[in-house]
């Protein structure tokens, strides 16, 4: 038998029995006869002429006269000495690999980008392999440490000696670019490995490039790449549903998400949590429709499991190999769920003859079959949880009503945060009556409400004029972080005229540690502005009293770096106006119209409104027609309110003419004279008269 046809063919128990005899018959190195030209005298490496061990003799005593020399058979025995086991070199080689990488981690680590460049290029002629693996620990460290740059110098020497590149190889490095904002250079990467190198990378790497793209909001690169995707025929599995699903989130394209769902679901099984994405993805979207319809195929699905007694394997169904049919969407609509339970089924629901109606997830029934349950109910909680909340926000209040119903009698437990969604989706149909009711039903089951719980009662309460609830509501609060429910109070104050009430509610913010906002001081200017309005005009005190007031809240305003906007400034020149301290009226003006050109912005028409109407009420007739000028020069838009003010300024100096005159301007410019215009026509005309 040929040494050609010996290596070619598999070795049978037979051989290896033979071999072993000739091992047995001397424990040293057997002299191989003359005709093979040397004797092996010498233990040597492996890839050497000499040093085949006892395994070559059994090969070399097949071999006839006349047949090729051992030269000219060195890659068999080279062949065989692998078979023999001696790896001893590719070891030592994997070694000096390994210890060189560490080098060159340490180097970068250390911020010595030169001499790990250095140690690199030694690297690369030491090795003279072309083996990828000589590079993975660098490109892992790189990828790590977003290290771009030296990533692509790796890859640069590796491009230039033809390295055969790895499927592991593709990733590290991949990673490395995207981290990096390198998203173009990651695209031609993945063009490259496709048509220079014959490799086409793993479905992996597709995904977190899509990932990558979507996370810098990147349409356009995450396009590409789905086109190279389609181009070179790349499949899907459940992250590139997830990405595709980001995207059309982003795009805000509601036909897109509504195909991704139905192909992905016609693919895969329950994937509870990719399915609790799909419905947080329709929330933001807008589709409350079918973020409950998802909703129902979720339950649906889990009460399959539970009928089973399927266990779940990160929020995964494994379902036997039965014929179980699916329902369609039809029977997943709203209409199903109209009576605001789950109806009692006696039909088929999901192939099954259950009734869902009277089946808990926890019932007592089936206690090792919820344990494996519990990441399903879990998901269930969040899900129920995300939909109640966005049906708050949405106003819709019998949705909300509808899901919790639902949540008791199919045995989940709400959360406060659930009861959180609900009292909010309440308050807004029903008001806060209802949501107390809520509260009530959070006490008898023992659940603690939330800070948001009840800062949300309390301002529906200030909003219906319930001080003293909105107050013992807001004292349950410690440490609240939102300032909405004091400025609720604040704003009831002012209706009201309570500003004993005021002041105990700015200290309770202050012990609350609630951080003001600019609605807060908006509604200070507005209560402590004025002293002696409306029940008598303004005196020296008075004036004092609100430049004091108005100075604290100023300072207050700068410690918690709050600027003025145009609301707060409007409040505070109608306080000086009604204490009649004009100069001051006109200098925080003079504030306003630096802060909006500062900004880039233009000063609302109130604001000057506001000015006007104190001039006027301050008889400064010649300055309120100068500013009426300068208004009407510079192109601002005048509103009815303004001609009022003005035709009403026509008063102090009894002109009934200059009046007639605004109205006519007033007409032109489209609006329509009203009962306050022919209130102050009248007032004029009457004191014209008299004169």
């Amino acid at each position: 038998m040929k040494l050609k046809f010996f290596c070619k063919k598999k070795w049978s128990p037979c051989s290896f029995r033979r071999i072993e005899g000739y091992r047995g018959k001397s424990s040293s190195r057997v002299q191989l006869p003359v005709l093979f030209g040397f004797v092996v005298s010498s233990p040597c490496t492996t890839g050497d002429t000499r040093e085949f061990g006892n395994y070559s003799i059994p090969m070399a005593m097949n071999l006839k006269p006349g047949s090729r020399t051992v030269a000219g058979n060195l890659k068999q025995y080279k062949c065989i000495s692998t078979l023999s086991g001696d790896h001893s070199l590719d070891h030592k080689k994997k070694r000096v690999s390994h210890v060189m990488q560490m080098e060159i981690v340490k180097a970068l680590d250390k911020g010595e980008r030169i001499r790990a460049s250095d140690l690199l290029q030694r690297h690369i002629q030491m090795m003279h392999s072309s083996r990828a693996d000589n590079f993975g620990l660098i490109l892992k460290y790189c990828a790590q440490r977003t290290d771009t740059l030296f990533a692509m110098e790796t890859w640069r020497s590796i491009d230039e000696r033809k390295i055969k590149v790895k499927r592991t190889f593709c990733i590290p490095m991949i990673q490395t670019l995207c981290k990096g904002g390198y998203l173009e250079e990651a695209l031609n990467m993945l063009h490259y490995l496709g048509e220079n190198c014959g490799y086409y990378p793993m479905l992996d790497v597709y995904n977190y490039f899509l990932r990558a793209s979507l996370k810098q909001k990147d349409v356009g690169y995450a396009g590409k790449c789905l086109d190279l995707m389609d181009q070179r025929l790349v499949g899907k599995n459940e992250h590139t549903y997830l990405e595709l699903l980001k995207l059309a989130v982003l795009q805000k394209n509601w036909y897109a998400a509504h195909e991704i769902w139905e192909d992905y679901i016609k693919h895969y099984p329950a994937n509870f949590p990719l399915m609790r994405y799909f419905v947080a993805s329709y929330i933001e979207l807008g589709d409350l429709n079918a973020a409950y319809e998802i909703l129902q195929l979720m339950i649906s699905y889990a009460f399959r499991g539970a009928a089973f007694g399927v266990k779940t394997i990160k929020g995964r169904f494994s379902f036997p190999k039965i014929d179980i049919p699916i329902p369609s969407k039809s029977e997943l609509s709203l209409e199903r769920w109209a009576s605001g339970v789950v109806n009692d089924c006696s039909e088929e629901v999901n192939g099954l003859g259950c009734d869902i109606g009277s089946m808990s997830i926890l019932s007592e029934r089936n206690t090792m079959v919820h344990k494996s349950m519990s990441p399903i109910v879990d998901v269930l909680k969040i899900t129920f949880n995300d939909l109640i909340h966005a049906c708050a926000l949405a106003h819709d209040c019998i949705l909300a009503e509808k899901l919790f119903q639902q949540m008791q009698n199919i045995g989940l437990k709400a959360p406060e945060e659930t009861y959180d969604g609900l009292i909010k989706a309440v308050i807004d149909s029903k008001g806060f009556p209802a949501g107390m009711e809520v509260l009530k039903m959070m006490q008898r089951k023992i659940l603690k409400p939330r800070k948001a719980t009840l800062a949300t009662l309390s301002k529906a309460c200030s909003t219906e004029l319930e001080l003293d609830l909105a107050e013992a509501l807001v004292d349950q609060i410690t440490r609240c972080p939102y300032p909405y429910p004091y400025n609720a109070l604040l704003r009831a104050c002012t209706l009201t005229n309570e500003l004993e009430r005021a002041v105990r509610v700015l200290a309770k913010m202050k012990q609350a540690t609630a951080k003001p906002d600019i609605k807060t001081y908006e509604l200070l200017f507005y209560l402590f502005g004025n002293v002696n309005h409306p029940y008598e005009q303004g005196n020296l005190l008075s004036q004092a009293v609100v430049a004091k007031r108005i100075k604290i809240i100023e300072a207050d305003m700068a410690k918690n770096g709050i600027q003025h906007n145009s609301r707060s400034i409007r409040n505070l020149i109608r306080a000086l106006g009604h204490e009649g301290m004009i100069k001051e009226v006109i200098r925080y003006l003079r504030l306003a119209e630096d802060l909006s050109c500062r900004n880039n912005m233009q000063l609302e028409t109130p604001v000057y409104n506001t000015v006007l109407y104190a001039l006027t009420a301050a008889e400064e007739s010649r300055m309120a027609l100068d500013m009426f000028k300068n208004m009407r020069k510079c192109g601002l838009s005048l509103n009815d309110v303004t001609y009022n003010i003005m035709i009403d300024c026509c008063s102090n100096i009894q002109c009934f003419r200059s009046a007639t005159a605004l109205v006519s301007l007033m007409i032109r410019d489209g609006f329509f004279p009203h009962v306050m215009t022919y209130t102050a026509l009248i007032k004029v005309h009457c004191l014209s008269v008299a004169v």
